[in-house]
């Protein structure tokens, strides 16, 4: 483990990493008082990890660069030739900057780790017991993990968790009607995209006087969940065992009656087809049968297809019933938070639901609404509205970067 040089510099930087299968995001984050730089910066992905892509970096800001590859690179080398063009792009876009530790976004953090923590190799292999329960991240988080181990050897690796967010969930909510020797093994409610609404809840609170009490937040991408936050604590979320429970995704089901895995097994389908079906072919894409990006959807809408039409509306569907079921545990509702790719940019999604719980009193600015495009934090309710309505454009790297900072100033054990 290594500490932050001393003095401390206004150069030094936290590089926050995303690895997925496909992709690898990066952003380089100061100190958020006394830097030189006033947020993240250096940041971008690379894409084309997965086999057979074509590796691209893709800054932030800047030219698209296809990165040459040998076309028979296995997965580590690829994730290496990754690594080497984002350090890279790093020296050469902000040559000042001394990185003092690497953050990672890791999806399931299981009932073990449920605050950030430094990483060590024995930690690694606990969480890849977790791969099973997060089987489209988890074993890309922690291949990131392993590969920027082995780049920044000095320096401390920690891990931030999407569930981490969650873990003070009330024990009834934690809680499935199975066997308690299961529960004690972990199947339990665990609740995902815990990075996203640490960082809404920070913003509303600045924002709003709301904020502490009865606040459901929506995070609307490919991935797709809610919160039910209680004095800026989770209480409940849709999401449950694993990143496939309640809301329908962009190919991901959603909630779904255990039933139908039994009548697919007894109809002679294997694990693989029936991981494949649920994670990959469902959701958005297997309902339209034509993608899972909302965009070409509502185009697709406008031309009238009727496939098209109707997951547009069942997304909807899915998403006022979710969202009923957790303003009951609630309570009722003090106020509703967008973010995600979906809840920042797709103003018809916020004004359906809105909509929907018109029965609480509340009421959209249908300009404001329209004004909002996931560029900075924005109320979008109406003056009458008796529940307030955001828009907050999320940011998980500056959570990661957070936690990365106060292990850095931790006093050594």
């Amino acid at each position: 483990m290594s500490q932050l040089p001393s003095p401390s510099s206004a150069n030094d930087a936290v590089l926050v990493v995303n690895a997925g299968s496909s992709t690898l995001k990066f952003a380089l984050y100061p100190r958020e008082n006394g830097s030189v730089y006033p947020g993240a910066y250096a940041g971008g992905q690379i894409d084309g990890l997965q086999p057979g892509g074509q590796l691209r970096l893709c800054p932030t800001d800047g030219a698209v660069r296809v990165l040459e590859a040998p076309a028979a690179a296995d997965d580590r080398t690829r994730f290496d030739l990754a690594l080497a063009a984002m350090r890279a792009h790093l020296a050469a876009t902000a040559p000042q900057a001394q990185v003092v530790a690497v953050a990672h976004r890791i999806v399931h953090g299981g009932s073990f780790c449920t605050e950030p923590v430094a990483l060590d190799e024995a930690l690694i292999e606990r969480l890849a017991t977790l791969e099973p329960l997060a089987p489209l991240h988890q074993p890309h988080n922690l291949a990131g993990v392993r590969a920027l181990r082995r780049a920044y050897p000095a320096l401390m690796q920690v891990g931030c968790f999407d569930t981490a967010f969650h873990a003070g969930m009330p024990a009834l909510e934690q809680r499935y009607a199975l066997p308690r020797a299961l529960h004690d093994e972990g199947l339990r409610r665990y609740g995902f995209h815990g990075l996203s609404y640490e960082y809404l809840m920070q913003v509303l609170r600045r924002h709003s006087e709301r904020a502490t009490g009865r606040v459901l937040m929506a995070h609307l991408g490919s991935g797709a969940s809610l919160c039910a936050a209680r004095s800026g604590r989770s209480i409940a979320s849709s999401m449950g065992f694993s990143a496939l429970d309640g809301l329908m995704m962009g190919s991901r089901c959603g909630q779904l009656d255990p039933g139908i895995l039994l009548h697919l097994w007894r109809a002679g389908w294997e694990l693989p087809r029936v991981e494949r079906l649920l994670y990959k072919e469902s959701g958005l894409l297997g309902v339209s049968g034509l993608s899972g990006d909302l965009r070409q959807l509502r185009a697709a809408a406008r031309d009238g297809h009727a496939d098209a039409v109707e997951a547009i509306a069942l997304f909807g569907h899915r998403l006022k019933r979710e969202s009923g079921a957790l303003i009951a545990t609630l309570g009722g509702l003090d106020l509703l938070a967008f973010t995600g790719g979906i809840g920042e940019h797709d103003a018809q999604v916020r004004a359906d639901l809105v909509e929907g719980l018109g029965y609480l009193g509340v009421r959209l600015d249908a300009e404001a609404n329209l004004a909002a495009d996931g560029r900075r934090s924005l109320p979008i309710h109406a003056p009458d509205s008796r529940v307030q309505v955001w828009v907050v454009p999320t940011d998980e790297g500056r959570i990661a970067a957070q936690a990365a900072w106060r292990l850095l100033d931790a006093p050594l054990a």
